[in-house]
């Protein structure tokens, strides 16, 4: 007799800075989504596939719902959105301060409009007592009803098994929509823009980074060697910023290219050759043309 297979798509919401990012990489077992301490880190809908024996799960880590201040927020937050009446299950991951925070309220009344299972995922419990895990969980099981409430710590991996029992439970039966050795539906030059735009997250000072966008203009790999020549360009709004990216002598924009490299060669496989720019796109976050050209097509939610 034919064994059943389960298989389904869980999104991720929640305020900007949650964890959800950190969350899809421990429960993929890989770094899919780029992580830095800034809120509004994640810009697109990212797929992850978690294939076991019996199921799987397509993860969508989504941006962190916010108030939009420009057209490439109203983008963010629609692509968020989007994903609550199209998955199985939603994950609202909040964190144990004992208290609800407006963000928090904002993203509740949105998940009011679909009739979606909403497991609440209290992350970065190792960060907080009993006490204060339990009266987080007191105070937004009096606002919604959720199908599920559990507590983990995304960064170190504590009760993630049985976030992953409870997951399983809303899964449908049905096909694999993926091959078993697939980890996410981005295409590599994409998830390259998104190494480095998460470098210079980490690196850059706090008022520059929402600023800045990734784009990779070539991507080649040579026929003689197993070596890839990647030219990637960093547009910033203003020029202080451009001077503050590129640092003293250049040090600044080496630092980033570094990191950056390190990551990419992990990822390819193979030895990388990255050269990276800076320009100046002045208010390109308010321009529907430029937050097109770098991938973020309202079109396309």
């Amino acid at each position: 007799m034919r064994e059943k297979f389960y298989s389904g798509f869980v999104s991720l919401v929640g305020r900007p800075n949650v964890g959800k990012s950190t969350l899809m990489n421990h429960l993929i077992g890989e770094k899919i989504a780029i992580i830095s301490p800034k809120p509004q880190t994640t810009r697109n809908k990212i797929q992850a596939i978690l294939t076991k024996p019996d199921f799987q799960v397509v993860f969508i880590d989504t941006p962190g719902i916010h108030k939009p201040k420009f057209k490439l927020d109203d983008y963010m937050v629609k692509a968020a959105e989007t994903t609550f009446g199209e998955v199985d299950a939603v994950l609202m991951l909040v964190e144990p301060l004992g208290r609800v925070l407006p963000e928090d309220e904002n993203v509740l009344e949105r998940l009011k409009r679909v009739k979606t299972p909403v497991i609440l995922v209290i992350n970065k419990t190792d960060s907080a007592d009993e006490e204060k895990i339990f009266k987080t969980t007191d105070i937004f099981s009096r606002l919604y009803n959720f199908a599920d409430i559990v507590p983990v710590s995304a960064l170190n991996g504590k009760n993630t098994d049985e976030l992953m029992k409870v997951i399983k439970k809303y899964l449908p039966e049905g096909p694999k929509y993926f091959p078993d050795d697939m980890v996410t539906d981005q295409p590599e030059r994409q998830i390259v823009s998104e190494i480095v735009r998460e470098k210079a997250l980490r690196l850059l000072r706090d008022e520059i980074p929402h600023g800045i966008a990734v784009e990779i203009s070539s991507m080649k790999k040579r026929q003689d060697k197993n070596l890839v020549d990647i030219e990637a360009t960093i547009y910033c709004e203003r020029e202080s910023h451009k001077g503050i990216i590129i640092g003293k002598g250049g040090a600044m924009l080496k630092k980033i290219g570094t990191n950056s490299r390190q990551d990419i060669t992990a990822l390819l496989g193979s030895e990388v050759n990255l050269q990276v720019w800076v320009k100046v796109k002045k208010d390109w976050r308010d321009s529907d043309m430029l937050l097109k050209n770098f991938g973020y097509d309202m079109k396309k939610i």
